[in-house]
């Protein structure tokens, strides 16, 4: 088996969140059964007390399970929890104050999609919305690098993004798009209220008409001859200063 099941969690971590965090959306551990780790056995007795089922299995049949994800000796099997576009209402509905929606239009890296998962859940995103298409999904290797964020924030694919991002619009949600050329610096926009930020991806940036959509563009200023920054780490610069702006007002 070359491929990891995309509902496979792997490594202490990201385990250890998901049974902190929602453990009804764990419907199996395996752990190795000759693991000498004491994480490994606390949390395989988290799991047990919490009712789910943990079975010990040779360290192979994980390895196997786990693909190229490095597992810890221990793999969580998730319930199938995706969310699409008609979840959109009851998750905007769901948010108190003023919602803050990370849109990725493409990211293909998995690596990259699982830090600006890790990101977005420590800045405060209550919803990521992804395109099915030309876009990486939420993988095992996404999962592990988001350090659990994959299971703590609403993450929705989407079919026919443009759509989504009318009906944003549609509810009063501003679209902040980020772009290399334009000359609207990020921290002398007003970024409080109702956001969207909307990032392209790792190459390309965002589709013409995601750009077109947007009701602003705005970029982060760059000190040094490199012209751009990794998306992820684009996507932490952004959406901290959204919270610092949240918090402190605008500049």
């Amino acid at each position: 088996m070359n491929s990891t099941s995309d509902n496979i969690l792997a490594g202490i971590q990201p385990v250890a969140t998901a049974l902190k965090t929602g453990a009804n959306g764990v419907r199996l551990v395996r752990v190795s059964a000759d693991t000498q780790n004491q994480r490994v056995r606390d949390l395989a007795m988290i799991a047990q007390d919490a009712g789910v089922e943990v079975i010990e299995e040779p360290r192979s049949r994980l390895d196997q399970l786990a693909g190229n994800t490095r597992h810890q000796d221990i793999i969580a099997e998730l319930d199938d929890k995706s969310l699409g576009e008609s979840d959109l209402g009851s998750l905007l509905d769901a948010v108190e104050g003023d919602p803050l929606i990370l849109v990725l239009d493409g990211i293909q890296d998995p690596h990259n999609l699982g830090a600006c998962l890790r990101t977005a859940e420590a800045a405060g995103v209550h919803l990521v919305i992804i395109p099915k298409d030309r876009s990486a999904g939420i993988t095992a290797v996404v999962r592990r690098t988001s350090a659990g964020a994959s299971e703590l924030v609403p993450v929705l694919q989407v079919t026919n993004l443009a759509r989504v991002l009318r009906a944003l619009k549609e509810r009063g949600i501003w679209l902040a798009g980020t772009d290399d050329q334009t000359r609207d610096d990020i921290h002398r926009r007003d970024l409080t209220g109702p956001l969207a930020l909307v990032m392209g991806s790792e190459g390309q940036g965002m589709r013409r008409l995601t750009r077109e959509l947007c009701d602003f563009l705005v970029r982060i200023p760059m000190a040094g001859t490199i012209e751009s920054l990794n998306v992820s780490v684009a996507a932490g610069v952004c959406l901290y200063e959204i919270r610092r702006q949240r918090i402190m007002g605008p500049a």
